[in-house]
Formats: structure tokens, C-alpha cells, sequence
């Protein structure tokens, strides 16, 4: 049995077309037409009614598919694992990162783990904290980290680090040191408030800040890396992550302001897993000296 006709017959049954299987294989309509007919007689069974240009599975077929789905799944994933011994590696890890997180400085601390590991093959998929939870648990990925804490009995969740939260706005072109500090009430009421950039804290802070200043205008920015440019272009203000806003800080485009009245929270970074394997705990002790 050719593997040729299992792709062939796989994407055939997906799109009920073999022109349209043609196309998306780019391989002739003839050419599709004999892969089905040998797979056919190789397993002794029609796969396929044809009826004029369109085709429907047979009960035989859709009982096959899944068993053709699982074949090609095994075929691609060994010539993936020798391909990737072949370039050094010797182990995997998959990384479910949430984008806030990859947006700190996440990137050089990969590249610090590599140069030290370089028989690990990393993978990382950005994926939002509220959907890491579930990928881990479906082992989609080996590790997540998460600005949320898991609620799965079945899962392993380490709390990794605490970051300070704090009021940021955009710089008013005063001199830092002989310009008064900007006034909480005064920038709140003056600007939008940018919020839920941030899965974990945004929705005690916000009512906790409606409480205190009713009349804030408040406006939904899923993104932080967004939220900053809406803030350095002057379109609001925002409570974010220390490790969020640190290059900002020093390069004089935003501006701490200092909160008297509002109760600051945290923002937590954690580490969910299903299995504490030997390479997710390296990846942890390596990652844990860093400060995200």
C-alpha cells in the first residue's frame, strides 16, 4: 500500500470532490482517480459511491477514513522524528505560551535554553491562557505557561513567578525630574482606561475602579502589546504587567503613575503540565532563574 493513496483518498473524502482533491494535492484528476482504484482493490472494499461528478463515502469508506486518518498520522510522524534526529535533536518539548507572556522576555530565555540544549527540538505554539489549560490535557502540548491558574484536578500547576502590576500613561513631554508626579484621579478622569488586556486581575480592578471613580471611560483591549500603542500613541491609559512595560519605562515612552487610592494587584505567571516528566522539569529549573 502506497501512503500517496491514503493522502489521496484522506483529502478526497474531506472535500467530496476529486477535482477539488486534485487541486489541493496538485496532482491530475486521472491521477486521483487511479490512487482511490488501487487503494480499492487493495483493501477489497469501494470506498467510494459516484454520483456524476460528485462522490459520497461508502459506509466501508467512512469506517476506513479514520483508520487511513490514523495510518498517515504514524507515517508522518516517524519521518518528522527521524528527520529531526537526523539535524541532532534527540528529545521534543512543545510549549503552549500565552502571547502576554511571550511578549516579556520569554524570547531570549529560549535562546539561552537552546544554546544549552541544543538536542531539544522546541516547539512553541502561542495560544491565549484561557485555552492552554485544555491543550496540556489533550497533550496537544507538553507544558503551558499560563497567565491562570489551572482548575483541573488532572493537571500539575506550579505558580512560576508574581509580577507587580502598576498604572501606566503615556509621557507628557515634562521633564521627569522637575515636573510634579502625574495626579491618579486627574489621569483617570482625563483618559480612556484600557482594559482586560489581561486575563487575571481585570475584572476585581475594574470594578474596584468603577467604585472609586464612577465616571471613567473605560474601553476593552484584548492585547497588550496593542494596549501599549494605544497608550504611547496617547489613546488611554492602562494597569500592566512590571515585566510588561519595562523597556517602555526606561526608554521614557510611558510613565508610571503612582496610585494611591486603587488597590494594586498581581499578575501571575504559571506552569501547568499533565506529566512531570524529566524534560518539562529541566525546562522548569532552567526557566525558574529567569525573571519573566
Amino acid at each position: 500500500m502506497e501512503f500517496d493513496w491514503l493522502n489521496t483518498f484522506i483529502t478526497a473524502a474531506e472535500c467530496g470532490n476529486f477535482r477539488r482533491a486534485s487541486e489541493i494535492l496538485y496532482i491530475s484528476q486521472p491521477s486521483v482517480t487511479v490512487h482511490i482504484k488501487q487503494l480499492e482493490k487493495e483493501l477489497g472494499i469501494l470506498l467510494f459511491n459516484r454520483e456524476g461528478k460528485k462522490i459520497k463515502l461508502t459506509e466501508a469508506g467512512r469506517r476506513y477514513l479514520v483508520h487511513a486518518k490514523r495510518l498517515l498520522e504514524v507515517y508522518q510522524g516517524g519521518l518528522q522524528d527521524l528527520h529531526s534526529f537526523t539535524q541532532g535533536y534527540t528529545s521534543q518539548l512543545t510549549l503552549a505560551i500565552s502571547p502576554l507572556i511571550a511578549d516579556t522576555i520569554l524570547p531570549y530565555v529560549l535562546k539561552s535554553y537552546t544554546k544549552q540544549h541544543p538536542e531539544v527540538e522546541i516547539t512553541v505554539k502561542i495560544i491565549e491562557s484561557t485555552e492552554i489549560e485544555q491543550a496540556v490535557l489533550n497533550e496537544e502540548v507538553d507544558l503551558g505557561l499560563s497567565c491562570l491558574n489551572s482548575t483541573k484536578h488532572d493537571l500539575i500547576c506550579e505558580l512560576l513567578y508574581k509580577d507587580r502590576v502598576i498604572f501606566v500613561a503615556p509621557h507628557d513631554g515634562r521633564d521627569a525630574e522637575t515636573a510634579p508626579p502625574l495626579d491618579e484621579e486627574e489621569v483617570l478622569s482625563s483618559n480612556y482606561l484600557l482594559t482586560h488586556n489581561h486575563p487575571g486581575y481585570w475584572e476585581s480592578l475594574s470594578r474596584e475602579i468603577k467604585s472609586k471613580y464612577p465616571h471613567v471611560r473605560m474601553m476593552k483591549v484584548s492585547q497588550v502589546h496593542i494596549t501599549k500603542r494605544f497608550i504611547i500613541e496617547g489613546l488611554g491609559v492602562s494597569f500592566l504587567p512590571t515585566s510588561t512595560v519595562r523597556r517602555e519605562l526606561l526608554e521614557g515612552s510611558l510613565l508610571e503613575v503612582d496610585c494611591h487610592t486603587i488597590h494594586l494587584p498581581e499578575a501571575n505567571t504559571y506552569a501547568i503540565m499533565k506529566y512531570e516528566h524529566s524534560k518539562q522539569k529541566e525546562f522548569l529549573k532552567f526557566i525558574s532563574n529567569y525573571r519573566l
